[in-house]
């Protein structure tokens, strides 16, 4: 099984974000989840409370969760993109999420979580399922 440090909890029905997700296979220590996936629903749960409908991006070294442009900008910086496409990308999150949603017939909007949150405690002990389920992505993925 891979040892990612990171797990990418994105929206796996919107055709977009599967593809945004697929860049991913470059960062061999990042894994990914779809947010309607059992275990990221127990993990949003744990860790906020209740299951905002965001990107996330769960770092287990860094102990923290990157959430919607945080999480974006996030991604772009790991992926080695210039400064300026993670600001842009962090700067135009919700436009390109409002136009994903509707290009993909997603009808709801992200939630409104957009920072770098501390890793609960409780939601770190589910980081191993998050591993577990990102490792058995389709292999398109």
């Amino acid at each position: 099984m891979p040892e990612y440090d990171a797990v990418l909890v994105y929206d796996g029905e919107c055709p977009y974000c599967s593809i945004a997700a697929r860049a991913l296979r470059e960062l061999d220590n990042v894994g990914a989840i779809s947010w309607y996936e059992d275990t990221a629903q127990a993990f949003l749960e744990r860790q906020f409370g209740e299951t905002p409908f965001a990107m996330l991006l769960v770092d287990r070294r860094e102990e923290c969760v990157y959430a919607g442009r945080s999480a974006a900008a996030e991604l772009a910086s790991r992926a080695g993109t210039p400064g300026i496409v993670s600001s842009l990308v962090r700067d135009n999150y919700l436009s390109i999420a409002k136009a994903v949603g509707v290009a993909s017939g997603r009808g709801r909007d992200p939630a409104d979580y957009h920072d770098t949150y501390p890793l609960d405690a409780g939601a770190a002990d589910l980081f191993g399922s998050l591993v577990a389920a990102a490792a058995k992505r389709p292999e398109g993925l």
